[in-house]
């Protein structure tokens, strides 16, 4: 059976300050969103007008603030600023407030979030293996009451998590990568990637090596949720669109530009040395809302049925108006 098709909205952490961002939280809801998604950086990518309100906290007061929306983090590093059993803690506290809407979505981390604590940054290896190892202890601090644990990266003695859902937290694994993709498969609730790229990255890597996870641990394709965030401006106004991208430029640098990047303000310099045109290449730039809802529909058709729109501007209570009311609409009325 095909799961039904939802759609959230990216709260843009690295752009605005926790409280605005939060109004703009709540504002999704309202406006009929499914879910909203944060991301979780100690830095920004960009220094100047940049931000990076913690995730755990914020998403209290959103759940705090809101009544049904979905909310989760896309994605957090359960690796090496935090320790798993403190992101099994402070979960286990969000799923016992807010049943059934929380979602911990995870990833291997970057260097920018990361070494300015002091934290030598590994290769690539290593920090597979240590997101492997780390959901494996969260999983057991949910479901055990005293739990030993002494893993190649992490440990526990007699560890108890005191508070915890009825309804599992469920984990979803951020990948652009074959490898995390199959763990998605294997052992996550959800798979989150990001639009914008290659076609062929989606058809002939990413979505190959979920199915393989899948079938090597025996599950069915509905059992795994499909998220893609999605790279989207879109306003009357065709240029103000395009310039409304200049912002996330740093989202159009490579990953062999940007990985190692360890300073907001270099990472800022790199991105503002892009033309417009490259800076927006990653994005679907339309100010026509049909031909907006045909390109999105691009990704639904490769097998997504979770997205969740990323607007770059800087009026966000604009984006969210528009999206409610021109282009959730036409998406809900294909697939009600």
């Amino acid at each position: 059976m095909t799961s039904p098709v939802r759609f959230g909205y990216k709260a843009s952490a690295e752009q605005f300050a926790p409280s605005q961002l939060l109004e703009y939280g709540v504002l999704a809801e309202q406006a009929g969103f499914d879910s909203i998604f944060v991301s979780d950086h100690f830095q920004p990518w960009n220094h100047e007008g940049g931000h990076a309100p913690a995730a755990i906290p914020w998403l209290g007061a959103l759940g705090a603030r809101t009544s049904s929306i979905v909310m989760g983090t896309s994605v957090l590093t359960p690796t090496f600023r935090y320790h798993p059993g403190v992101v099994a803690q402070a979960f286990g506290t969000l799923g016992a407030m807010f049943p059934g809407r929380v979602v911990l979505g995870v990833g291997t981390g970057e260097a920018l979030n990361e070494v300015a604590l002091g934290i030598p940054w590994p290769e690539v290896k290593e920090r597979f293996a240590r997101l492997k190892e780390a959901l494996i202890l969260i999983e057991k601090l949910w479901s055990e009451e005293r739990v030993t644990f002494d893993g190649q990266f992490f440990s526990t003695e007699n560890a108890t998590i005191y508070d915890r859902p009825e309804t599992p937290v469920p984990i979803y694994i951020g990948a652009s990568g074959p490898a995390a993709t199959r763990l998605a498969g294997r052992m996550a609730s959800g798979f989150i990637t990001t639009s914008g790229k290659a076609r062929e990255l989606y058809t002939d890597t990413l979505l190959p090596a979920l199915e393989a996870g899948i079938t090597a641990a025996e599950r069915a394709p509905g059992d795994v949720d499909t998220l893609m965030e999605m790279k989207v401006s879109f306003d009357h106004d065709r240029e103000r669109a395009l310039q409304d991208t200049r912002f996330w430029a740093p989202l159009a640098l490579t990953p062999e530009e940007k990985m190692s990047v360890e300073d907001p303000r270099e990472m800022q310099r790199l991105a503002d040395a892009l033309p417009i045109e490259r800076a927006a290449s990653r994005w679907i730039v339309s100010s026509d809302p049909d031909e907006h809802v045909e390109r999105i529909e691009e990704y639904l058709a490769l097998g997504f049925r979770h997205l969740v729109f990323h607007g770059p501007g800087a009026d966000q209570a604009r984006f969210i108006e528009l999206y409610g009311s021109e282009i959730l609409p036409r998406l809900r009325a294909r697939h009600a």
